[in-house]
């Protein structure tokens, strides 16, 4: 291997495979009609577009998604946001769950769902394949880590992220030595003394470039950059899942690396981290940045008119196209594409997702005469610590909150999961209701 091929790597020799997920339970009720990586991020994007548009702004141009839980809308974003052109090779193509004369059954695991379609993963040319999560929220050149696993020359290399003790005991975590070879790994250990042995060496800190002064654990971010061979002969087995079964084994038997980054990343993996992810874009210094131009994250074009503001008041708040917002109050909220938010009502803490259409005035008059609220935020309307789901009605007078309640909760016009009010997709909230 020459010294400019290790400096450079050659990105077109590079296939992008990126997880779907599995049925999102934890993540119910977003994820009752639609897969994990389609669920609407900061007012007009998908979970799924984070690493597509990581994959784009890297140079990695031949991108698969792998696809099985409620997958029709996940497919229809898919194929209406990511054209590339004909002459370029690039493509990001779904590939779904499907009965083979081998097989007849759904993935078992990641390791599995990757297994299942190497008759069409080898039919590519490519030297390393990099395996990335559907739903995580990050910024990432992945030029970079795949120039260390060409350097290191590494069979299998694992992007890590220094984490605190405390995060440490729901992660997997990683042990590498003086070379930054993975020697170790144990998922997500909770002994206190087996934790204290998995602890990286403050002296390391500053070689690894490593900041701050906490005990620092290096944790799986579940991306992983493979050599071709190593994943069909990895794979030749039945074990179902990278994490619990392939990593381990590949450690013991062959050259893994850890690739340490350091910046903002958040596995949406519950209401409350999706919640609390979603809310942090509207702080003035959010840890993620949207506005960063020179790594663009980007989603489907909608060609949708501006929105307008009808003397509202709005502090700290992110709103899409094609909104319509009446006098009414927003704070620390997220308002997602062709919101309608009717006059003196007030939202605090929410996240809207917005409309998948404009309702026709046919369909408000006829809903009208039968007691049902338009689509959007009806008038003289408080909603606080909430999600409301695409195309959901909230009538006029309507009171939602989870002050008093339960962290978990169901209801038939509504759900509570870790404190947050949720109204499920297509959900109708009478007027006058009080939640």
């Amino acid at each position: 291997m020459t010294q400019s091929k290790r400096m450079s790597p050659n990105t077109s020799n590079v296939l992008a495979v990126i997880m779907g997920g599995g049925a999102g339970t934890r993540l119910f009720p977003l994820t009752k009609e639609r897969s994990k990586p389609a669920v609407p991020l900061a007012g007009k994007y998908r979970l799924v577009d984070i690493p597509i548009s990581n994959c784009i702004n890297s140079n990695l141009k031949r991108i698969y998604i792998l696809t099985q839980f409620n997958s029709a809308s996940l497919h229809r974003h898919i194929s209406q946001s990511y054209k590339f052109d004909h002459f370029s090779g690039g493509f990001v193509e779904v590939l779904a769950a499907e009965q083979t004369p081998t097989s007849t059954s759904w993935y078992q695991g990641t390791a599995d769902a990757v297994r299942k379609n190497l008759t069409h993963l080898l039919n590519h040319d490519f030297e390393y394949m990099v395996i990335l999560s559907g739903d995580q929220l990050y910024r990432m050149d992945f030029r970079r880590i795949i120039s260390q696993h060409i350097d290191s020359y590494a069979d299998l290399t694992i992007a890590t992220l220094p984490v605190t003790r405390s995060e440490a005991q729901s992660l997997g975590i990683m042990q590498i030595n003086e070379e930054r070879r993975i020697v170790r790994f144990v998922e997500k250990p909770k002994d206190p003394a087996l934790l204290d042995s998995l602890q990286l060496d403050r002296k390391a800190h500053a070689r690894l470039g490593i900041e701050g002064d906490e005990d620092f654990f290096l944790a799986s971010m579940g991306i992983y950059v493979f050599n071709r061979e190593l994943i069909v002969r990895l794979l030749d087995n039945a074990h179902a899942d990278f994490g619990k079964h392939i990593i381990p084994a590949a450690i013991a038997e062959c050259r893994v690396f850890s690739y340490i980054f350091q910046g903002y990343w958040e596995d949406i993996g519950t209401i409350g981290s999706f919640f609390d992810a979603n809310l942090d874009l509207i702080s003035e210094l959010p840890r993620f940045n949207f506005f960063d131009m020179s790594s663009p994250i980007f989603s489907r074009p909608r060609f949708l008119p501006g929105s307008k503001i009808n003397g509202a008041t709005i502090d700290h708040a992110m709103v899409g196209d094609g909104c319509i917002i009446n006098h009414a109050t927003i704070r620390r909220s997220i308002i997602g594409i062709r919101s309608i938010v009717g006059a003196n009502s007030e939202l605090d803490r929410v996240i809207l997702m917005g409309s998948d259409y404009y309702e026709s005035q046919a369909s408000i008059m006829e809903n009208e005469l039968i007691g049902k609220p338009r689509v959007g935020i009806g008038q003289n309307t408080r909603i606080e610590n909430a999600i409301i789901d695409k195309n959901a009605r909230i009538g006029d007078n309507v009171v939602i909150s989870p002050a008093n309640k339960p962290e978990d909760a169901d209801h038939p016009l509504y759900h509570i999961r870790d404190g947050i009010v949720i109204i499920p997709k297509n959900g109708v909230i009478p007027h006058g209701t009080t939640i």
